[in-house]
């Protein structure tokens, strides 16, 4: 029988239990989601749902980083590109609702940084797990983009839409601890402890009843689909954004690293 995974080039795969398929981001130092990452991470969730050797994934990041953000050439590439731009916005849209659809649970392991695609995919985990240092940043509005990728299907869910826009509109970044305390997050831990709890979330789920697990989840995420028309709406807004002014100036600004000076405010 073919390995589904033989495919992956950016994602790592080991078994700390026969049951457990642990699922590691590995794309250089700081585990930026470039092309292939995030075409890999869309497609993921639909082989982890196929496949009956596994009853449970845990997602994490190679190194110090669970996920940097998204590859700056491949902004640039969505600027300029059409065919890049909608092929994205499909991808998004299908990590997004490829894991809120998986049937089997997901666990995440953060640690150093979370921004970007890997960020998605470990909030919208069914058990999200953080160091405490752990710097967690949604930093769209810094690009010059509406906050699209996740963020409005899950945030105000988790913490209130309070916390929410404080977050999402001011890019401040949250740690573990705090993220932990205003709900945002599962748990919150040590460095050192970090995998080790993961792994034991994962088995007490991987011996657990799987179809009453299973089905827990798919009702649970109702709450996650019931919010579709919002998350279309900012995935939309995301894009549209990078047809715009603020965007060119957020990216430059990034290369530069520099404070962006963004352009006067337009009709919207």
């Amino acid at each position: 029988m073919a390995d589904p995974y033989a495919k992956y080039t950016r994602l790592r795969f080991d078994r700390p239990h026969p049951r457990v398929l642990r699922i590691t981001m590995d794309n250089g130092e700081m585990n930026t989601a470039d092309n292939a990452l995030h075409g890999e991470l869309a497609e993921i969730w639909r082989d982890v749902g196929s496949d009956p050797t596994v009853n449970v994934a845990i997602l994490t990041g190679a190194g110090k980083v669970f996920s940097a953000g998204g590859d700056f050439n491949m902004i640039q590439e969505n600027i300029d590109d059409f065919e890049a731009r909608a092929r994205q916005w499909r991808e998004a849209k299908d990590i997004v609702y490829n894991l809120i659809n998986c049937s089997k649970p997901v666990v995440s392991a953060m640690r150093g940084v979370a921004v970007g695609a890997g960020l998605v995919c470990g909030m919208l985990a069914d058990i999200s797990i953080a160091t405490k240092d752990c710097r967690i940043i949604d930093g769209h509005t810094r690009l010059g983009v509406a906050a699209g990728d996740h963020a409005a299907i899950v945030w105000p869910l988790l913490c209130g839409l309070a916390k929410a826009k404080y977050y999402l509109l001011l890019c401040e970044q949250i740690l573990g601890e705090e993220a932990e305390r205003i709900g945002l997050i599962s748990l919150a831990v040590a460095e050192s402890e970090l995998d080790a709890k993961a792994v034991e979330v994962a088995i007490k789920l991987a011996e657990g009843a799987q179809s009453a697990i299973r089905w827990t989840k798919y009702a649970l995420n109702n709450w996650l689909r019931n919010m579709g028309p919002a998350f279309d709406a900012s995935l939309a807004l995301e894009f549209l954004g990078f047809t715009g002014p603020e965007v060119k100036e957020g990216l430059a600004a990034h290369l530069e690293k520099r404070k962006p000076e963004f352009p006067p405010a337009s009709v919207v």
